[in-house]
């Protein structure tokens, strides 16, 4: 029995069919590019399989509280991987792991375990890709319906906050990630003054 493909089954397809149609940057495109750097940064900090595992399943239920709210989504992704996760063999202390690498995603990020701050940059992968600017695109779309945000400099200024506080915590994304991260928030930086 393969108890990841399960879970991947169920929870997707719930994704699918609950995940709000105007979440742009949470949809579950988003769930799967995360699930793809999530494995990806595994294999570098060198996981085992029951590691890599466990990363796997928090991965795909770490935004699945969206499908019920948008404030609070984690605490809500944690209740829903409790109620879900023991019918499919996963121990008490196994959600327990889980529920902690999913909450690790929330912002501001603090992990503290090494599963966590997988997690934690595997979400937040693509501020140091050259994907930054078009998935931060999707993301200023959702926020202006979700959050109130006026202007595309409002949404700048905000980008340049979270960029200054932001960083990596695993060797890969700190070697690979921060650099292109660095030249991004300068570019960001340059455009507000620009505009002032």
């Amino acid at each position: 029995m393969n108890t990841y493909a399960e879970v991947e089954e169920y929870i997707i397809g719930k994704l699918k069919r609950e995940l709000p149609k105007d979440l742009y940057y949470h949809g579950l495109h988003h769930t799967l590019d995360v699930l793809r750097s999530a494995q990806m940064i595994g294999k570098e900090e060198q996981l085992n399989d029951k590691e890599m595992l466990l990363l796997k399943v928090a991965v795909l239920y770490h935004d699945a509280g969206f499908t019920k709210v948008y404030k609070n989504h984690e605490e809500v992704g944690c209740q829903m991987a409790k109620e879900d996760l023991p019918r499919f063999g996963f121990s008490a202390e196994d959600i327990d792991t889980i529920c902690g690498m999913i909450m690790a995603t929330k912002i501001p990020q603090s992990p503290k375990t090494k599963l966590e701050e997988i997690i934690a940059d595997a979400d937040l992968e693509y501020l140091g890709t050259d994907q930054f600017e078009k998935i931060g695109r999707t993301l200023y779309e959702e926020i202006k319906i979700y959050l109130n945000i006026e202007s595309e400099r409002q949404w700048n200024i905000i980008q340049i906050n979270f960029l200054q506080k932001h960083h990596y915590f695993t060797n890969f994304c700190k070697q690979h990630r921060e650099p292109l991260k660095q030249a991004h928030l300068a570019k960001v930086i340059e455009m507000v003054e620009g505009e002032g």
